[in-house]
Formats: C-alpha cells, sequence, structure tokens
C-alpha cells in the first residue's frame, strides 16, 4: 500500500508538470478519482444549474461512488501516466 501511495504522490506531482493541458473531460476525470481516492464516496448535495462547473465536478465524483480508494487511486496514476505519454514526457 506504501508502494500504491507513493506512486499517487508522484502521479499528482506528474500531473502539475505537463506542457499540455488536459482536455475539460480529462480535467474531471482526474478531479473525481482524486476525490474519490482521497475522501470516499461523494457527500451533500448536487450543486444547482446555475452552478455549471460544481456541478460538473460533482457529477464526475458521483460517477466514481462504490469505487475503493485503492481502485481510484490506480486510475488516477493510470490517467497521469497516460496523459504524460500523450505530452511527450
Amino acid at each position: 500500500m506504501a508502494d500504491l501511495d507513493a506512486d499517487f504522490k508522484k502521479a499528482q506531482d506528474d500531473l502539475k508538470t505537463l506542457t499540455e493541458r488536459p482536455s475539460n473531460e480529462d480535467l474531471l476525470q482526474i478531479y473525481g478519482l482524486f476525490k474519490q481516492a482521497t475522501a470516499g464516496d461523494v457527500e451533500g448535495k448536487r450543486p444547482g444549474m446555475l452552478d455549471v462547473k460544481g456541478r460538473a465536478k460533482y457529477d464526475a465524483w458521483k460517477e466514481l461512488s462504490g469505487k475503493s480508494l485503492d481502485e481510484a487511486k490506480q486510475a488516477y496514476i493510470d490517467l497521469v501516466a497516460q496523459l504524460k505519454a500523450a505530452d511527450g514526457k
């Protein structure tokens, strides 16, 4: 588990070094996976219709409900690795 946590931290650092900004879809997926990996299933009310950004982030996180923290960490690591490869790093 320590290796997974170390890889998760490295992926967070790697994400900051990308030269190309990920797509909005990728950013939402990254957000949802990060929140699921660090906080577990989403809680609270879905933001209102006027909070488009907050609603999109909530929905991205909500889609991952039931995924374990370790599964979410691994998916986050894998997604960042894909983005890094596409970025040419």
